[in-house]
């Protein structure tokens, strides 16, 4: 009987063993899969579309002085990927009309040239439809030379009809490494 639980126990260590290594590589290739899905995903649904945003940016009219929205900036590091990537600065305080510009900076950290792509998010949901992009990173991948570290720059303004008790936005972006299969067919 002794020997028995030993043979039962390994087999199922061996069973859970493959059950992790089938889940990691399911999210590893998720991860992968995220930038091609995003991109569908704004296709189908118009949200996110790059010459949809491109036209709809269009430049802002006037500032309201008498009121201020603090911008803050974050950025994820994925699981996948040798980045490192953060914003210059951690918020700004800006008049809805008004024309602004942030930077993050995107280090790629191995010995080899790699293509990212930023896929961003604002928070709160309800800021998402005044929040305009005029220029951004995020609307096409960005290649970096091995260890070659790079400011990216968004321009953007937040439209002077958003209501009045949203007084804080937050601009994240979350940085993938784009395979070359995938950045051909994105540029076309």
């Amino acid at each position: 009987m002794a020997n028995n639980a030993p043979e039962s126990l390994r087999r199922a260590n061996r069973s859970l063993t493959r059950q992790l290594w089938w889940f990691a590589a399911g999210s590893f290739a998720f991860g992968f899969a995220l930038v091609p899905l995003y991109s569908v995903l704004c296709k189908v649904t118009g949200y996110g579309d790059k010459k949809e945003l491109l036209r709809a940016a269009a430049t802002p009219t006037a500032a309201d002085a008498s009121r201020w929205v603090r911008v803050e900036f974050m950025s994820t590091n994925p699981t996948t990927g040798e980045w490192e990537f953060h914003p210059a600065k951690d918020f700004i305080e800006v008049h809805p009309g008004q024309l602004y510009e942030a930077t993050f900076v995107a280090k790629n950290m191995i010995a080899k040239p790699v293509v990212a792509q930023a896929v961003p998010s604002i928070a709160p949901s309800q800021a998402t439809q005044y929040f305009r992009k005029t220029e951004c990173f995020c609307f096409t991948p960005q290649p970096f030379a091995a260890l070659q570290t790079r400011e990216l720059k968004v321009r953007f303004y937040i439209d002077r009809a958003m209501p009045e008790d949203i007084d804080r936005v937050t601009l994240a972006y979350a940085m993938f490494d784009v395979p070359q299969t995938t950045v051909a067919k994105l540029n076309k």
